[in-house]
């Protein structure tokens, strides 16, 4: 709720959104209702069982402001194997996730980075992000904070807080490129670019 307040609080007209681990889209939904036809949003799924939801989703809401994608963000442009948890779809991730052996499968998706994804759809400004992609989060931040402009930082950036998890101290990273903290729930992390 805390997260979704936040980004209710940014929406501008010409709001640019990009939802990494969109699973059914609700956070990509949610902005896509506030910000109107002028917003630019994507919303990025690599589950492929998750996706067709979230391409359902997407069909049966009037926002023409939103494209799903469907590839894993990665730190590197090609494909891997993504770690399908059947228990929890919504779990499922590019990191092996301690006891999830043996409750899934291992599916290659397409994988690209963020500044790929970003150049191919012509997206030169980001107003917010929403990281949730099951303690991977720095496997995409780590070569997007060291290879994209400072013009293209998310002025908001919500991610999971998998700190256990990360093998990059993401935090200090953030902290390294002029962002602060601002919210800091059971789950998730919001820090704004200063």
């Amino acid at each position: 709720k805390a997260e979704r307040d936040l980004l209710a609080s940014r929406i501008r007209p010409g709001f640019t959104f990009i939802d990494i681990g969109a699973n059914v889209g609700g956070y990509a939904l949610f902005v896509a209702a506030l910000a109107g036809p002028g917003a630019r949003i994507l919303a990025i799924e690599p589950q492929p069982v998750i996706f067709e939801r979230l391409v359902y989703n997407i069909g049966q809401n009037p926002f023409g402001t939103l494209k799903a994608i469907a590839c894993a963000v990665a730190d590197h442009d090609g494909d891997l194997t993504l770690f399908v948890d059947t228990h929890n779809r919504g779990q499922s991730s590019v990191k092996m996730v301690a006891g999830s052996a043996g409750r899934g499968a291992a599916v290659r998706v397409p994988a690209k980075m963020l500044t790929t994804i970003l150049r191919e759809e012509g997206i030169t400004r980001i107003d917010a992000a929403k990281l949730d992609v099951e303690g991977a989060e720095d496997l995409i931040l780590e070569p997007f904070l060291r290879d994209a402009p400072r013009s293209l930082l998310p002025k908001i950036l919500i991610m999971e807080n998998a700190k256990g998890r990360w093998q990059h101290d993401v935090r200090a990273r953030l902290v390294e490129h002029g962002y602060r903290k601002i919210l800091e729930t059971r789950l998730n992390l919001a820090f704004e670019l200063d």
